[in-house]
């Protein structure tokens, strides 16, 4: 009897900070499995959720691979014995992301593997599942503090000036939002698995980002619609 697994992933934007998401159906009950990195793309992220699945079990296992990703689908099923045969290369080049492809094939071949595609957003509770996961992988992805860049030693005898931030302004020391947003705020951060603290960082930080370019550059203000297009 195969496992039923769903396995997701994508960006926001694209390329970005990325998510997946693994829901494993078997008969001893559901197992969810989710991570991210701040910086890939959708594509890297589908395979990535493939790759996490087959990972967690051992070889021989019989599995039923659910994606709503037919590039991954066709990657496997189509166009990856061509790929091999050619040395991992296209008619036009090498094979992109050759390192997961390289990955996801020594993975299945080592597993009695069925692979479905499956479309996404059609109500198929498990593949939601799966995509509530990518999401909260993604939102983990954003809220990772940016590595620090080593500087270069200063010139001996001179001295560089420590950045500082910028006060808080009263004002948003504490902010308050009414019930109807502070409902919606909960309801969303709870589908992705955060507080709603963590959950409101993440939202102003991507709209921040978004529109940092055009702040500066005084083009214009920033627009609502970059907040409400971010699909917590």
């Amino acid at each position: 009897m195969r496992v039923i697994i769903y396995a997701d992933g994508g960006c926001e934007p694209n390329p970005g900070p990325g998510g997946w998401g693994v829901v494993i159906s078997g008969p001893d009950g559901v197992v969810d499995l989710c991570g991210g990195e701040p910086g890939t793309t959708n594509n890297r992220m589908e395979l990535t959720a493939a790759i996490r699945a087959l990972e967690h079990f051992p070889e021989g296992a019989q599995i039923e691979m659910r994606c709503d990703s037919q590039y991954v689908v066709k990657s496997v099923t189509e166009w990856m014995r061509g790929w091999k045969a050619k040395g991992w290369r296209t008619t036009t080049g090498a094979v992109k992301n050759v390192d997961l492809m390289q990955r996801l094939d020594e993975l299945a071949s080592r597993r009695n593997v069925k692979w479905t595609w499956v479309r996404g957003h059609a109500g198929d509770p498990l593949n939601e599942r799966a995509d509530r996961l990518a999401t909260k992988g993604r939102v983990e992805a954003r809220l990772k503090p940016k590595s620090t860049v080593a500087q270069s030693p200063s010139p001996v005898g001179t001295t560089t000036a420590a950045k500082t931030l910028p006060a808080v302004p009263a004002a948003l020391q504490t902010v308050t939002f009414d019930a109807a947003v502070s409902a919606r705020v909960a309801t969303m951060a709870a589908a992705a698995n955060l507080s709603p603290e963590s959950f409101v960082e993440a939202y102003l930080r991507h709209g921040l980002e978004t529109n940092a370019a055009r702040v500066a550059s005084g083009a214009a203000r920033p627009r609502d619609a970059d907040l409400e297009e971010i699909d917590f």
